[in-house]
């Protein structure tokens, strides 16, 4: 059965939760330690982070989470057409021109717009209206990132031809139970490939980010009687511009303003969360998960997790398989049989197909 086209699963201009991800062709290490040239391109990865922080700065999307491995990379992005609509002409166009701009300085990074460009934009009623839809187009997203990491690595090699194995892949995330899942599987994607062993050091990843990023603002207020000093490789890490741009983590339905949430400094399209948890209890879950996959870790399940499981009515061996396998147990969309079942494409109206291991582990919660 052929795969139902993406503009049925998600478009533009409604807020969708999405996993994408991306290979590079014949899944070669062109993104790290490469076996058969023997050179390291972990460089690229920090390419595209600056990429990643140029698109969650422009565009009407937000950049959820990420991890960049050697020969792929995963992200979860929602689209925000709410809040692309209260921008005004200028703030499109000039976003566009910063995306695609017509001019660049000596370090090809863009030029500021002038009085000519913006207007060529908003003066025209049809260019403007596609611009607007582009910029909460998670399509547009993946094609200005994929195009421009290509560009860059096929002259970094002095080649020619495709470094993308084929177009991304996409799924949709329907509930709370898709989206906390596909977190934790893209997050720990570096240990489970063994590239790192805890969340800390799992390097280019949201986890990783989000975990400095919460060390550094309990540093000052840590009791000195009760602190334990990080191990040498942790305490010489520190959070990079890409924290930044990530949308915050956490969602608080009963005290959280209402409506787009838009950020204003410059770095994100908003400031709204998008799970019903603390940093904190997401790193713990991460840690424990973790700890459970790997058969070299020993661990508990910590009183924080229990809470959690309960609330999606999951046990922990369903939550370690659905981490650890989620590429493998969802297709076009992902969420609770239900959940899956009351949906329907958006212009032909089509079911969407429930995989049997999927379904055998999620129909049995409550």
């Amino acid at each position: 059965m052929a795969r139902i086209a993406r503009v049925e699963v998600f478009a533009p201009d409604e807020i969708a939760i999405v996993h994408v991800l991306n290979r590079t062709v014949r899944r070669c290490f062109l993104m790290g330690n490469d076996p058969v040239s023997g050179k390291n391109f972990d460089h690229r990865k920090a390419w595209m982070e600056t990429e990643l922080q140029a698109l969650a700065k422009s565009m009407g999307i937000d950049l959820l989470c990420h991890a960049i491995l050697s020969n792929h990379f995963h992200l979860v992005l929602r689209s925000r057409p709410d809040v692309v609509a209260l921008w005004d002409d200028s703030q499109v166009a000039h976003r566009w021109l910063m995306l695609c701009p017509k001019r660049k300085d000596a370090n090809q990074q863009p030029e500021e717009p002038n009085e000519f460009e913006l207007n060529s934009i908003r003066n025209d009623p049809a260019r403007l209206k596609e611009i607007r839809t582009r910029l909460s187009d998670v399509s547009w997203w993946m094609r200005l990132l994929s195009q421009k990491i290509a560009q860059r690595a096929n002259l970094d090699d002095k080649e020619v031809g495709k470094f993308w194995q084929a177009r991304y892949r996409a799924v949709r995330l329907l509930d709370e139970t898709a989206i906390l899942a596909c977190a934790a599987y893209v997050d720990l994607n570096p240990i489970r490939a063994a590239m790192a062993e805890t969340i800390e050091t799992s390097d280019y990843t949201s986890a990783q980010q989000r975990a400095l990023e919460l060390r550094d603002s309990l540093q000052n207020e840590a009791n000195g009687n009760n602190t334990v000093a990080p191990s040498p490789r942790v305490e010489e890490l520190t959070s990079k511009p890409i924290a930044k741009s990530l949308c915050p983590l956490t969602i608080d339905e009963l005290r959280d303003e209402i409506g787009a949430c838009c950020h204003t400094a410059g770095d994100r399209a908003s400031d709204k969360g998008f799970l019903p948890m603390s940093v904190a209890d997401y790193l713990e879950l991460l840690d424990w998960t973790a700890r459970q996959i790997r058969a070299d870790k020993r661990g508990a399940t910590p009183v924080t997790a229990n809470r959690i499981f309960e609330r999606l009515g999951i046990d922990a061996e369903v939550w370690c398989e659905l981490t650890r396998d989620f590429g493998r147990l969802f297709g076009t969309v992902a969420g609770k049989p239900k959940v899956i079942e009351s949906t329907r494409s958006r212009n032909r109206h089509q079911r969407y197909k429930i995989r049997s291991r999927a379904r055998e582990l999620l129909t049995a919660e409550a």
